[in-house]
């Protein structure tokens, strides 16, 4: 498959794949030049310095992120679903952006804390809906409801190693997801001493 991106892409896609994995701090410019095939001098040309190369990445996945975010707030699409789900149908298999997203939302950051706010407010309006729909109850605090969702949504992405342990297939696989979803919205919908009907 022909690969159509530019110079200045490939170079911020290989630094996002390397931040992902060993976190910004321990790569070099010269291993992000390396892994795109191309010299230091020329990272340096499209980016100025390596902290402009992370604001970068960081602005790349959070104009990915509110392109899934608009999917979810569209109050026209039947079946919104989660996050997770929205990630399973956007990104490829092995995409090294659900282990971006976790550094970005545990780390101190201005992106990490913008996009964990975009995706309370996402929230926050998809409860809602469902609410004015009669599909959902707001409860006594309708705030600590809406992040108590997000919360459990994001687990999947902050917990994904430590979840395809014990779970033995990844929550972020078809797979994984089918699971975790009819699990999850079993719970919601009866509480802890419900079980699925059978179909």
């Amino acid at each position: 498959m022909l690969d159509d991106r530019t110079t200045r892409a490939v170079i911020r896609d290989e630094a996002l794949r390397l931040f992902a994995a060993r976190g910004p701090d321990a790569v070099t410019v010269r291993q992000v030049a390396e892994a795109a095939g191309v010299s230091a001098a020329l990272v340096m040309h499209h980016f100025g310095s390596k902290d402009v190369l992370r604001e970068s990445v960081d602005q790349h996945v959070l104009q990915m992120f509110d392109g899934m975010l608009g999917e979810l707030a569209d109050e026209t699409n039947a079946d919104p679903g989660s996050l997770a789900k929205a990630v399973l149908r956007h990104l490829p298999p092995g995409s090294p952006v659900p282990a971006y997203l976790r550094r970005l939302l545990l780390g101190d950051g201005e992106p990490g804390r913008r996009l964990f706010r975009r995706l309370y407010d996402v929230g926050r309006a998809q409860l809602d809906t469902m609410v004015t729909a009669g599909e959902a109850d707001s409860g006594d605090d309708p705030a600590v409801r809406a992040a108590f969702l997000l919360v459990n949504d994001l687990s999947v992405f902050l917990l994904r190693d430590r979840l395809t342990d014990v779970l033995g297939s990844d929550p972020l696989s078809t797979e994984g997801m089918t699971r975790w979803a009819d699990e999850a919205m079993t719970i919601y919908d009866k509480g802890l001493g419900g079980t699925r009907s059978t179909p």
